[in-house]
């Protein structure tokens, strides 16, 4: 009983040891060291050299990189297109035209009327065209184009037709050169063309145009629009034309300066793509001089009109 006594107090004199040893910040072996700094224990490794960073990068920036070499000669020792040594050159060069036509090299055509229809109000009862049609590629084109209006009798009071060498110099824009021939109440008359046509940002047609007579007079007419989609086969165009002129044409009755602006706004539905009924307004004003010689003329200045007809293309 009284070795029993001398081991319960061996133990609680060693408990009270450990537990005073606790207190005072001595290290236990049970417990652990003292962590030590950063970077001097073994469980994490030794610090990074400045010279490691560098290396993980890759090689300094002020070391020049090695040049390219040469191809080595082998590579041009096959024909020109590898494909010819598995399929036969007659056949690969069959499918390379193809390819060529399937983008961009194939020519298409197409006609347009614009605008075909009747005025209503200004005492015309003939009818208005705007027409054109090419043939051409995706770079040069030959445009025909025509315009005018006729009386109720069916002759023609103002008629043009264009035909245009039209070539692509941007993505969305051609320059035009050509002939242009009038037909009108006054002298006929002959015009060298050059003008640049194309689609504005936002989708404004933009047409520009400079004519040079073959009596020396020199004009310009500038024309634009835009398809308002009110759906996807209503559309709502607005139009604008401005004509002017460098000198004045007395036998024409035209005026230097501007000479003639024409406002329109049409309805279209679309009963399908190649063709459209529409309906609005055309007001025509004549300006300046011109408007002068008009009055003199008798001639009424401008017109308003209601007008309906049809736009198709094939």
């Amino acid at each position: 009983m009284s070795g029993m006594k001398t081991v319960s107090a061996a133990w609680m004199l060693m408990l009270l040891a450990m537990s005073a040893a606790a207190q005072q910040g001595e290290p236990h072996a049970g417990h652990g060291a003292q962590t030590p700094e950063a970077g001097d224990h073994a469980g994490h490794g030794t610090q990074i050299p400045e010279t490691g960073h560098h290396a993980a990068h890759g090689p300094a920036h002020d070391e020049p990189l090695p040049a390219p070499g040469a191809p080595p000669a082998a590579a041009f020792s096959g024909p020109p297109h590898a494909a010819d040594r598995v399929y036969g050159t007659a056949a690969m060069a069959e499918a390379r035209e193809h390819m060529q036509m399937e983008h961009g090299a194939m020519k298409s055509y197409g006609v347009l009327f614009d605008r075909l229809e009747v005025p209503i109000g200004d005492g015309r009862a003939g009818p208005v065209w705007e027409a054109q049609a090419w043939y051409g590629g995706d770079l040069d084109k030959l445009r025909i184009r025509s315009e005018g209006d006729s009386s109720s009798g069916g002759g023609a009071d103002d008629a043009e037709v264009q035909a245009l060498w039209s070539r692509a110099i941007t993505t969305w824009f051609d320059v035009q050169a050509g002939l242009r021939y009038d037909w009108s109440e006054g002298p006929d008359r002959a015009h060298l063309v050059l003008g640049l046509a194309g689609l504005m940002p936002y989708r404004f047609e933009l047409d520009g145009a400079v004519f040079v007579s073959d009596e020396g007079d020199l004009s310009a007419r500038f024309e634009a629009d835009y398809d308002l989609l009110i759906t996807q086969r209503l559309i709502l165009q607005p139009a604008a034309e401005v004509e002017i002129a460098l000198q004045e044409v007395p036998e024409l009755r035209l005026g230097r300066g501007f000479n003639g602006v024409e406002l329109g706004l049409r309805l279209r539905y679309e009963v399908a793509p190649e063709f459209a009924p529409y309906a609005g307004l055309e007001w025509e004003r004549k300006l300046g001089q011109t408007a002068d010689l008009a009055r003199l003329e008798g001639d009424r200045r401008q017109d308003l009109s209601v007008v309906a007809g049809v736009s198709f293309w094939f």
